[in-house]
């Protein structure tokens, strides 16, 4: 822990923090829009992730401010005095802000009411209604979430934080609000194992309790886009096969049926190929495809329809699970035999499997065997005289054949090799 954090620590009022780490052009924007909404009577305050962030000293990656008040009422008079443009919420009272012109490196901002939230049974999506800050910070997931700063007027800085946050800060430890967190949002959990690898924190005892038969018979329950995002966000981790382990350990995996990583394909999600190749990169479709490549089609299917792939995504996988299978019969193969085999299925799940099995005839294909074409073209055949149809295709097969496994080397070589097809 940074002793300036622990100077922090011993104090309710952030504002030097704040001022040290939030760039100043931002830093102004809050200020002003924390004056406008004085006007309204309504305060404002920096909430959860942000001011957990802030006091770990990582980069905030969002700016979202919650005020006592209604946010898109604000966010009108905002735009009224600043110019931009608005796009409200109704059904959350939220609102975002776009900014005419970048402002650091913000484009927008959103503004949010603070709200309480109810479920109507375990898994499903909470009812949002207004509410106060401090029902807003008891309707979070975790201690480390569940803080405010203050951002108005003589109270810039003042940290509101009734439920522990900051001392779960100090002694590492994730730890839910109640004991039915789990049950109402079972992506929490998914959430606990991240935050707790991404932090280097523990899973407070009596949370890691609450993870069990109870909330895990949730998940199954969940739809597959929520579930598919709990995994996206993984996959973005740099300590994700750590999450794929503790998420196997505390049987979710199991719970949604779903297989565990392997732990040998840890290191090559960030494996990007060169730019001359051509080949699409992304991280996340990266990390599927090692965690589901050794798995069947079947099995992959399955899994597109549980977390609701992309068809995108759903056509890498097939093809690298495919690939991964037919490898043994194309081994010794002519480059040609691996061209036509291959030359079908996406780029990136090609260089995903190369990845798993070094297989150095896949990045042949990648650079060179792809782009291989004879010099003679359909018509050419028919300024021969031929009929088109299926023999076009063959013919020309067959001359593409001799270049990749080098029968021919020149032009002349083919139109010898044609002049002996057609004869």
């Amino acid at each position: 822990m940074r002793d300036d954090f622990l100077c922090y620590n011993k104090h309710v009022n952030l504002a030097d923090l704040l001022i040290k780490n939030i760039p100043s052009t931002q830093l102004d924007l809050i200020r002003r829009i924390a004056d406008d909404a004085s006007e309204f009577g309504f305060p404002v305050y920096l909430v959860g992730g942000s001011v957990r962030d802030l006091m770990l000293a990582r980069p905030i990656v969002d700016v979202d401010l919650t005020l006592a008040g209604d946010a898109i009422k604000l966010a009108r008079a905002l735009v009224k005095k600043h110019g931009g443009e608005l796009t409200a919420h109704d059904k959350f009272h939220t609102a975002t802000w776009f900014f005419n012109s970048p402002i650091s490196n913000l484009q927008s901002l959103d503004l949010i009411s603070a709200r309480k939230e109810t479920y109507h049974h375990p898994g499903a999506l909470p009812t949002v209604t207004k509410s106060t800050i401090d029902d807003d910070l008891r309707r979070r997931d975790f201690t480390i979430n569940a803080m405010a700063i203050r951002l108005d007027g003589d109270h810039f800085g003042e940290l509101l934080d009734p439920l522990g946050g900051q001392k779960d800060i100090e002694t590492k430890l994730i730890r839910v609000l109640h004991p039915n967190s789990f049950a109402d949002d079972p992506t929490r959990i998914f959430r606990a194992v991240r935050y707790a690898a991404r932090y280097g924190f523990e899973i407070d005892l009596e949370t890691l309790s609450l993870i069990n038969s109870e909330s895990l018979k949730v998940l199954p329950v969940l739809s597959g886009e929520r579930l598919r995002h709990e995994f996206d966000l993984i996959f973005v981790e740099r300590d994700y096969p750590l999450m794929f382990a503790r998420l196997a350990e505390l049987k979710v995996l199991e719970a949604i049926e779903t297989p565990t990583f392997n732990e040998k394909y840890s290191s090559l999600v960030d494996e990007a190929p060169e730019e001359k190749l051509g080949v699409t990169h992304h991280r996340v479709t990266l990390g599927y495809l090692l965690w589901l490549a050794d798995s069947t089609t079947a099995t992959i299917q399955n899994l597109s329809q549980k977390l609701a792939f992309t068809a995108e995504l759903t056509d890498v996988l097939l093809s690298a699970s495919k690939l991964k299978q037919i490898l043994p019969e194309l081994q010794n193969g002519k480059p040609s035999r691996w061209t036509f085999a291959i030359e079908k299925m996406s780029l990136a799940s090609i260089f995903g499997i190369y990845l798993m099995t070094r297989e150095k005839s896949l990045m042949e294909f990648l650079s060179t065997w792809r782009h291989v074409k004879p010099v003679t073209t359909g018509d050419d055949l028919k300024a021969r005289g031929l009929e088109p149809g299926p023999k076009f295709k063959e013919i020309l097969l067959r001359l593409r054949a001799a270049w990749l496994d080098g029968e021919v080397k020149t032009e002349e070589e083919e139109l010898s090799l044609l002049k002996m097809i057609i004869s």
